[in-house]
């Protein structure tokens, strides 16, 4: 009885330390800043995808993308001229998921936008980025 109750304790103890890695677990920007436009998807089928042209100018469209980003909690982890990488967190578990968004001037005030959003950990987001992609699009546009 003991030892079960031992195992028991154990095996909590190591799920309880696999969430909070999951969480807590650094962001290098050097690893998961990167341009929406040559980055390979990744091996699992986690990410998505999306690309428009925005009837505003680039400096316009970011610090809308900031306000939509900021209101649903996530922070910039990384940027330099050419865009920006968010990093979001999934509601219920907190899981680290990274949005990464370049834009260009395309010309007679508008921007052109390349959008790359994808999970660290797991194989499956169950369509939660291409459904954040969606709805931060959604929202530029309103």
């Amino acid at each position: 009885m003991k030892i079960t109750l031992l195992v028991l304790a154990l095996l909590a103890l190591f799920v309880l330390s696999v969430v909070l890695w999951v969480r807590l677990a650094p962001s290098d920007p050097a690893r998961w800043h990167v341009d929406p436009a040559t980055a390979p998807d990744p091996a699992t089928p986690n990410f998505a995808r999306a690309e428009r042209v925005v009837a505003l100018p680039p400096h316009e469209v970011r610090a809308r993308l900031d306000a939509i980003a900021a209101a649903e909690g996530a922070t910039v982890l990384a940027e330099d001229a050419s865009g920006v990488t968010y990093l979001a967190r999934t509601r219920r578990m907190r899981y680290p998921d990274y949005v990464s968004i370049r834009l260009d001037d395309a010309g007679d005030g508008t921007t052109r936008l390349q959008a790359f959003s994808r999970s660290r950990f797991g194989r499956s987001d169950m369509g939660v980025n291409a459904a954040r992609l969606n709805r931060w699009l959604g929202k530029l546009g309103a």
